[in-house]
């Protein structure tokens, strides 16, 4: 099996080397790179080829959203981009927003456990968004506070999914992982996967940020006062 190579952008020696340490000794981890600005991270990207970036976002030269945003923006005659998980210690809707639009699959606090992050790597890695939960819960508050009613086009997309896809669908708009919704439901967490998939393929989604979105904006799920 390919290890997962990873990228890491922060522009202090001491976190990077310690992001690098926590990776390095992962099963399946290897850690590439280093960057100590937004600019050399572009660089970096582009001639390493990870399959993962770490991106700090208060970086010289350039800020880890405009990194993020150069690297998955496929260049011309080339489609490879890296998958982004943004990591940073400000817990500020703003950066949430910013980065998701530059095209970051994940958005980790600098604060999580070193099992957090590993845990995370892995997720992004295999191709799912990945959300802290505290800064979901900010995501959702968001949305729920600037809410209106759903155009009756939006609602009418719920009609093809099932009666557990859209259980699932409410629960994944409550913010809950995988594992806390297969706990809920008490099926699998492959079963939980299986169902999240279809709903995104049929809702046409990108990620759980869209699902989130698409579950307040048609009233599936209601904001809590």
């Amino acid at each position: 099996m390919t290890d997962t190579t990873i990228l890491i952008a922060d522009d202090q020696a001491m976190v990077r080397a310690g992001f690098a340490a926590i990776l390095d000794a992962q099963d399946g981890l290897r850690v590439i790179g280093q960057a100590a600005d937004g600019a050399e991270a572009v660089r970096l990207g582009r001639t390493l080829r990870p399959d993962v970036v770490l991106m700090d976002v208060r970086m010289p030269i350039m800020n880890g959203i405009d990194a993020t945003r150069e690297l998955t923006t496929p260049s011309k005659g080339d489609p490879y981009t890296p998958l982004v998980m943004v990591l940073t210690t400000f817990d500020i809707d703003e950066y949430v927003h910013e980065a998701l639009r530059a095209g970051a699959s994940g958005f980790l606090l600098k604060d999580a456990t070193p099992e957090d992050l590993v845990q995370a790597v892995r997720i992004v890695a295999s191709g799912d968004a990945l959300i802290a939960p505290r800064v979901m819960k900010r995501l959702i508050e968001t949305f729920t506070a600037s809410s209106s009613p759903a155009p009756a086009r939006r609602a009418a997309e719920l009609n093809d999914l099932t009666e557990r896809e859209r259980e699932v669908l409410i629960l994944v708009g409550t913010g809950l992982s995988n594992t806390e919704i297969a706990t809920k439901l008490f099926i699998s967490e492959q079963t939980v996967k299986t169902h999240v998939s279809k709903i995104f393929s049929k809702l046409h989604l990108r990620d759980r940020v869209q699902a989130v979105v698409l579950a307040y904006d048609t009233g599936l799920v209601a904001p809590t006062r």
